[in-house]
């Protein structure tokens, strides 16, 4: 699978070319690849909200985590501010995704 990106600054696959791989690579129509792409990240978004904890097999688990507040500062004033708690989203790839990614670096070649 080759994807192209738009900006050599900030390499990203957009869910635009998410939708457009699964209409060329499953045939579905523009429409129904779009609404699929949408529907698989709002549902994916919406148990994370709930905090619930999604694993997708073979790619990686999406946690919830709640940080405690902290105290913190301002690096241009060095002023003391709190940090409140609040809930992040840490992914952790899987075994097999990370055994996929050393893979390509170890037969890629060096410049």
């Amino acid at each position: 699978m080759e994807i192209q990106v738009q900006s050599i600054e900030t390499p990203a696959l957009t869910k635009a070319q998410l939708a457009e791989l699964l209409f060329e690579r499953i045939g579905l129509n523009k429409r129904e690849s779009k609404d699929m792409v949408d529907a698989f990240f709002d549902l994916v978004a919406a148990q994370l909200i709930e905090g619930v904890d999604v694993r997708i097999s073979g790619f990686g688990n999406f946690e919830i985590r709640t940080k405690a507040p902290r105290p913190g500062r301002n690096p241009r004033t060095g002023e003391a501010i709190p940090i409140d708690a609040r809930r992040v989203v840490v992914f952790h790839p899987s075994l097999k995704l990370k055994e996929q990614l050393q893979q390509t670096v170890s037969s890629a070649p060096l410049d």
